[in-house]
Order: C-alpha cells, then structure tokens, then sequence
C-alpha cells in the first residue's frame, strides 16, 4: 500500500514538473548544445566518447571547480569566509596533492572510466540526442544517485576510521588538517576504490543515456569539492539543499579526527549531529 502511494506521488510530481517545463521558455543553448552533441556523435567512436570523453568531463570539471578556491587564497577579502584562517594553504602542500591527484586519475581512475564503453555496450545504454533525458529527469536521477552514494560513504567512511585501519588507508587523505578543493580526491588508492565504489552504485540503478554518467560525474564534483574547499561563502547555492552539511561540517571533522557519527555528506543524514571526538593518537 505505501509503495503503490508513494509510486503515485512521485508519479504526480513528474506530471507536474513536466506541465510546469511546457511552459518554460526554449533554452537559447540547447540548439548549439544538440549541433555539437551531434557533432561529437558524427566524429568520433562510443569508445571515445565513452573513454577520453569521460575523462575531459572529469579532468575539466574537477579543476574547473578547484579554480575559485584556489584563486581565494590570494584575495584578502575572501579570507574572512575561510574556515581555519589559522592554517593557510602552502605551495608544498598543493603541489604535494597535485601530484598524487594527478596518479590516482591516470593510474586509477582512468582504468575504471575504460570500462565504461563496455558498460554502456552491455546496458545498451544510448548515445543519441534523441533519447537524452530531459533535465529534470537528470536531476531526481543525480539526486537518487547522491542518496545511494551518501549511504555508501557514511558507512564505509565509518570503517575506514576504525582504529585497525585508519593508519593503512583513509590517514593519507587526513594529511591535511585544514582541507582546499584540490584536495577532495586526494586519498590512497584503496581508498580511492572503497569509497569510489558508491559512485557506481547509483549508475547502475539509474543510467538510462551516456550524458547521465557526465551529469551525474559534475554533480558529485561539485559537492565533494566545496565540502573540501575550506570557505564557507554565505551565497553558496548548494546551500538551498535540504540538510546539505556543507564545508563547515567536513572542514570540522578534518581538523579535529571526528569518528564517525558523521554528518552526512549529501541530502540526507544517516547519523544525528552526535558528533563524538577521537584522539588523534588512538587511531595512528
């Protein structure tokens, strides 16, 4: 009974936002938007597009998002929002990150993102501009991913500060005490793979065009990259989200060793804000 409500609620929502689109202006984008998807399609192979498309999407959309944090550390105005203004970046420690950032996309990242031809092959999942979801679609698809992906997250995350493995894996990514955008992937490669894992989970469930995977690729940049980024800017637009935690909670739990019950990343909490201290040295 509270399936079959809850599917004709969700059923009503989709009908309504479609109704509410009909009445939204065209997208002055979309045309050149539909020659150049068009354009990608005519010249080169789903493998490309699949493989080396993805990891543009990736490359280009993590740094993108890295830039304005990056560029803050050096505008005194910004300085007021950073969250540890006692512990400014130095160029050691990004240059540190950059270079086992850049080993874990090309080393272990990208190894995955070849798999995803073959992933879309066996789906049969589309390419064509015609069976490209609408944008609300895209986007209860992303947020269904964020739910999934969030779970996943808190309860490996969990595990991973337990204090038999803490110093093994997730410690790397705890180097830095006060976190920066660039920082997000910054973790080693099991860690890399374990978490990693919940990002596919949601694919699975939901993929239905090639351009969710890329679509769902930024979102989850974008979230991970400013909970790292260090500022707490009062015009974020990823505040408006229900529950979203945001980079006040993350940069607290960098710099004092939280144990998870931890503040959920995402839309939902999966813990209450019980947040527990743990000395740092029962856990190295």
């Amino acid at each position: 009974m509270a399936v079959n409500e809850g599917t004709t609620i969700l059923n009503s929502a989709y009908l309504a936002v479609e109704y509410i689109d009909s009445f939204l202006p065209d997208n002055p984008l979309q045309q050149p938007f539909k020659d150049a998807w068009n354009y990608m399609l005519d010249h080169y192979t789903k493998f490309q597009i699949a493989t080396w498309g993805s990891l543009l999407v990736h490359e280009f959309s993590y740094f993108l998002l890295c830039l304005p944090g990056f560029v803050f550390q050096f505008i005194p105005y910004m300085q007021k929002y950073k969250i540890q203004q006692d512990k400014p970046e130095t160029w050691e420690k990004q240059w540190k990150c950059l270079k086992t950032l850049l080993f874990n996309h090309f080393f272990i990242q990208l190894p995955l993102i070849c798999g995803t031809y073959y992933f879309t092959e066996y789906f049969n999942i589309p390419y064509t501009w015609e069976k490209m979801p609408r944008w609300y679609v895209l986007l209860a698809q992303c947020l269904g991913c964020a739910v999934i992906e969030d779970a996943w997250h808190y309860f490996l995350h969990r595990l991973l500060h337990h204090k038999r493995v803490y110093k093994y894996i997730h410690k790397v990514h705890h180097e830095f005490v006060s976190p920066f955008g660039m920082q997000a992937e910054y973790a080693h490669p099991l860690e890399t793979l374990i978490l990693g894992t919940g990002f596919f989970i949601g694919i699975l469930v939901f993929c239905n065009h090639v351009v969710f995977l890329w679509a769902w690729v930024i979102c989850r940049l974008m979230e991970t990259i400013d909970v790292h980024s260090g500022y707490d800017l009062p015009l974020n637009p990823l505040h408006l989200i229900p529950f979203y935690a945001g980079a006040r909670f993350h940069d607290f739990h960098h710099m004092n060793f939280i144990e998870p019950v931890y503040v959920s990343k995402t839309c939902l909490r999966f813990s209450s804000l019980n947040l527990s201290y743990v000395d740092e040295s029962s856990v190295t």
